[in-house]
């Protein structure tokens, strides 16, 4: 990790950029309020495509840009915006991007947040339709209610680069420990940025989870995330832990077509394809815990979805997940606890399978999925007890081996 003195400053791509947009507008991300929305509404930085250009295309209100744009400023002040994050948790890094405002983007901006109780949140008005609006008294009344002047500031004033191919993405690193529910971005003085995106991972109250439902413990939004893979050649992994159901392929982790697979196929005995190559993706699970349900979705995939697939768990330390890291995930064999056997799969459904869990009775912090021979997964879901609040009783019923004891800690 980087040195704390570097937060909030300009930096290089890095690897917080594979993380989730946390306040995409695909996982529930939304604008609360903006000062003016003259030329191109907040909406449009949270978008999850990427800002596009068309060379000819004007509104009654000036020329059409692909994302937030405010009137030239001829008053008092700078122009601000607030987002309420899709997903809820540590912020690793912002992408300030200014595609195509070449002549117009705002020279200048920071970035604040904020982790506010819900309960507690003031009635904002509705935004509706915003180009060529400025904020109304009434909305500015509302908006001050969150003190959003006084939230922590995670990048200072700092300038922009403008939105050409070459420069128009600006990275700031987040060294930031606390958990976020909203951001403020503050542009100085006014003009246009294409997109923000908000790098980082989810963070679930464990201790308010019901002991009696399972929760998806790999799920980006609650803090899971992959840690290693084999190819994403065409979808980063991490899609298939995220919110909400597939939209299309481009929603799901697929890897190249491997260039091992034999001249002619053959399937064994159990209709499974006979083939040597793999593809695989580790996760760090949002909390250690019991794995007793998989959900394996290949929606979308409907001629590229593997033949079949195995999932693995087991139980690493932080360093041992660093050195896993720098080994390329090459983990002696017996530390792999079988959680679902080489399965055969189908196109462009969703499947639910029992977790070996049920008899093994393992804890586990990591899972890995492996795909044969290659392909594409949209979704996937493992769904259990986190160990803080579940104990394993006597085998029996699988659906009744889990209960509370209050204080109980995983030793790990």
């Amino acid at each position: 990790m980087a040195d704390a003195s570097k937060e909030g400053k300009l930096t290089r791509f890095l690897d917080f950029a594979q993380l989730v947009d946390m306040a995409s507008e695909s996982v529930g991300g939304k604008i609360l309020f903006s000062t003016d929305d003259f030329f191109a509404p907040a909406e449009n930085l949270i978008k999850s495509d990427d800002p596009c250009f068309k060379e000819h295309e004007y509104t009654e209100f000036g020329k059409w840009m692909d994302g937030w744009e405010t009137r030239r400023r001829r008053t008092a002040g700078h122009d601000w915006c607030v987002i309420s994050l899709g997903i809820q948790g540590i912020i690793r890094g912002f992408d300030v991007d200014t595609s195509y405002f070449s002549g117009s983007h705002a020279p200048r901006m920071s970035i604040q947040a904020a982790n506010l109780e819900k309960d507690k949140l003031p009635e904002i008005p509705q935004r509706g339709v915003r180009t060529g609006a400025a904020a109304t008294p009434e909305e500015f009344a509302a908006i001050a209610q969150l003190k959003s002047d006084d939230w922590y500031s995670l990048v200072p004033m700092t300038e922009l680069k403008p939105g050409s191919t070459a420069s128009s993405h600006n990275y700031f690193l987040v060294n930031s420990q606390q958990r976020w529910t909203h951001v403020r971005l503050n542009i100085f003085p006014d003009g246009g940025i294409a997109r923000l995106r908000v790098y980082g991972t989810g963070q679930k109250d464990w201790a308010a989870t019901d002991p009696k439902d399972p929760v998806d413990l790999v799920a980006i939004a609650f803090g899971g995330v992959c840690v290693g893979f084999s190819n994403a050649h065409f979808g980063h992994p991490n899609n298939m832990i995220g919110v909400g159901g597939p939209k299309s392929m481009a929603d799901g982790w697929e890897t190249a077509r491997r260039l091992d697979r034999p001249p002619v196929l053959e399937n064994d005995k159990n209709g499974l394809l006979q083939v040597q190559g793999c593809e695989w993706a580790v996760f760090r699970l949002a909390h250690p815990g019991v794995i007793t349900q998989i959900e394996i979705d290949t929606k979308h995939f409907k001629g590229n979805s593997p033949d079949s697939c195995k999932v693995d768990g087991c139980i690493l330390t932080t360093q041992e997940e660093e050195d896993m890291v720098n080994k390329k995930w090459i983990l002696p064999a017996h530390k792999w606890k079988p959680l679902l056997p080489i399965t055969k799969l189908s196109p462009n459904q969703n499947h639910l399978f029992d977790s070996l869990t049920l008899e093994l009775q393992d804890v586990i912090t990591h899972a890995r999925l492996t795909i044969f021979p290659d392909g594409g997964v949209s979704r996937l879901r493992l769904k259990g007890f986190p160990s803080s609040i579940c104990l394993l009783r006597p085998r029996g019923d699988p659906r009744m081996r889990f209960s509370v004891k209050a204080g109980f800690k995983a030793n790990l």
